[in-house]
């Protein structure tokens, strides 16, 4: 029997929580089906999850199609409608155990409930066992699921369901767990990230985790933070980020625009110059830091002179590393009820930020030559920087290790570099 085909789209975290499933489905003695864990922050997510699960089921024929993730959980019905699929099943279904018993058993076809889809907003808990996805040579911890907040354009709250925390005590077990496997590097991962611990006793702060875990795993050499909101960040993650030189020089920002109108129609809840603010303060805290940053084009209403305010922000907030997205309406969103702009302004706009980041990678880029790196070797010949830049190499590199490197050039969106002779 054939162990099951796993398709993944969209972010990281469902990434990690595919291998969970690659487990359970495991555990349960499932064989020859396909599974597909969707997407639902575009439209065009969408569309491509519907294109993969089309693709999947001619490769695969008579194979059961299960479908889950975001999109399934927000529009469960879209997929249901398809020919193609054999069941639906929710986020918080997918993670149970017992959900991969009923589809391993030999009455599943035609005995179970087509969609399982329950309220994600019931959701009280972040389930243990989501926190044990990791990669092959950096690890992957997630300690925070679901949002709280309701920006207008997005749907993922209706997808992930409210915050929730996982407990400090459980996450630095993990990571304990993982330093003694030898990873030399983990990554914090969530929904909203910096909303770690407001549903714990004495509610603390992201940064009160940060510098928990690098105080009580003094043996874990290097320590990441994925994507956060700068106008959560607290005393003690700028403290960390000062301080600790094992928290690495890099954080992934949540910005959407750089036009305080548009950010309050988005129902943001920072404005353009606390963002610039925010990252002349962490610059001045740890100089080499290097910020990336999300950015919607085309969000409705957005003029051109507010867009301009998005494309300057880029440089006045030093960005280097761009995530663009082209703005496309969610139904049951209220920014999905604004005035839309054409899509080929849209289109047009979101070339602009990318060429716009393109240039301010460049510029990173360049100014490394000469410098010296500690790289994390995530294969024989390609590594990150502690400020999360790809790195080649000409020869085979020791994978997992964290090595020494001088760097000579560049490429388009990488650093080359020689090893560093002891």
């Amino acid at each position: 029997m054939t162990a099951p085909v796993f398709a993944t789209l969209g972010c990281r975290l469902n990434a990690y929580e595919s291998e969970a499933m690659k487990e359970l489905a495991a555990a349960a003695g499932l064989t020859g089906a396909v599974i597909v864990n969707t997407c639902a922050v575009t439209a065009e997510a969408v569309r491509k999850a519907k294109q993969e699960i089309r693709r999947l089921s001619r490769e695969n024929p008579g194979a059961a199609v299960i479908v889950t993730g975001c999109a399934a959980q927000t529009e469960p019905e879209t997929f249901a409608a398809m020919a193609e699929v054999t069941q639906v099943i929710g986020n918080t279904e997918k993670m149970q155990a017992a959900t991969w018993a009923a589809i391993a058993g030999p009455d599943f076809i035609g005995q179970t409930e087509r969609v399982q889809v329950d309220d994600i907003m019931s959701v009280r808990e972040t389930a243990g066992h989501l926190i044990d996805g990791f990669g092959r040579h950096r690890a992957y911890v997630q300690v925070q699921n679901g949002c709280d907040h309701r920006c207008t354009f997005c749907i993922i709250p209706y997808g992930r369901g409210n915050s929730r925390s996982v407990p400090a005590g459980v996450v630095i077990e993990q990571i304990k767990r993982l330093v003694g496997k030898g990873f030399n590097e983990v990554v914090l991962t969530g929904v909203d990230l910096t909303s770690w611990g407001a549903d714990l006793p004495a509610t603390p702060r992201l940064g009160d985790l940060v510098m928990r875990i690098l105080r009580l795993v003094p043996d874990l050499p290097r320590l990441r933070i994925s994507s956060i909101d700068s106008i959560e960040a607290d005393d003690n993650l700028m403290l960390a980020i000062a301080t600790e030189p094992r928290l690495m020089p890099h954080l992934h920002l949540s910005l959407q625009a750089g036009d305080d109108m548009i950010l309050k129609r988005m129902k943001r809840r920072h404005l353009r110059d606390d963002a610039i603010r925010f990252c002349e303060e962490a610059r001045r805290l740890r100089p080499d830091m290097v910020f990336g940053a999300d950015i919607i084009a085309g969000f409705p209403t957005e003029t051109e002179a507010m867009f301009e305010n998005s494309l300057r922000l880029v440089d006045e907030c030093g960005l280097t590393f761009l995530h663009v997205f082209p703005f496309s309406p969610r139904k049951g969103t209220p920014a999905a009820r604004m005035p839309q702009l054409n899509g080929p302004e849209i289109k047009t706009r979101a070339a602009r930020l990318r060429a716009k980041g393109e240039a301010a990678l460049t510029r990173h880029l360049s100014a490394q030559i000469g410098q010296t790196h500690r790289v994390l070797m995530e294969g024989p010949r390609m590594g990150r920087t502690e400020q999360f830049t790809e790195v080649d190499f000409a020869q085979d590199q020791p994978e997992g290790q964290i090595m020494t490197a001088c760097i000579e050039g560049f490429g388009t969106t990488r650093l080359l570099a020689r090893p560093e002779l002891a």
